[in-house]
């Protein structure tokens, strides 16, 4: 991706190893409960942002973001543009997104949804799946906040259950 995706609010570049420092230091107990599952550790973190800048590489199956906010486009959080999974139909991408604290409150992630499906539209999507346990009540508030419209709560084959909204961008 060469130039970044913005809405004059929230800008979305690709995730890389140079937001170490500001990813590290931004996770916290809501994100590991409902992103990541454990928390980061350096190592762990440093593979994974190296992993983020192959992915764009090689383009995809993973699009990692950076959500990026202000004229220092200081990091806010992540959304990622997940194709290819072995739960998605044809067409479709999962979309997963998280804010560090001190960002919450204040629309980002809807924002940042809304520019991850334009993306997600402009790689050939057609539907955007937002997937989160029905506890996670701030990420369905994003989905509907972003268009998305609830379609059914469903057992995944790890034992999860979670809801699942949708949005078809092709309109």
């Amino acid at each position: 991706m060469d130039e970044a995706l913005t809405d004059g609010t929230v800008t979305l570049s690709p995730l890389g190893p140079a937001d170490f420092a500001d990813h590290y230091a931004g996770e916290d107990e809501e994100l590991v409960r409902w992103l990541s599952g454990d928390p980061a550790t350096p190592e762990g973190l440093r593979d994974y942002l190296d992993c983020c800048a192959r992915w764009w590489r090689a383009g995809g199956p993973f699009h990692n973001f950076g959500i990026r906010v202000g004229p220092a486009l200081e990091l806010a959080g992540t959304v990622d543009v997940q194709t290819d999974m072995y739960y998605l139909r044809e067409g479709q991408t999962n979309l997963a997104y998280g804010l560090y604290p001190q960002w919450r409150g204040r629309g980002l992630a809807t924002r940042a949804v809304r520019l991850a499906c334009a993306y997600a539209a402009s790689i050939g999507c057609t539907e955007a799946v937002i997937r989160c346990e029905p506890e996670n009540t701030r990420s369905a508030a994003v989905a509907a906040r972003a268009g998305f419209t609830f379609l059914q709560c469903r057992s995944e084959p790890d034992g999860r259950v979670l809801d699942w909204h949708t949005l078809d961008l092709r309109g």
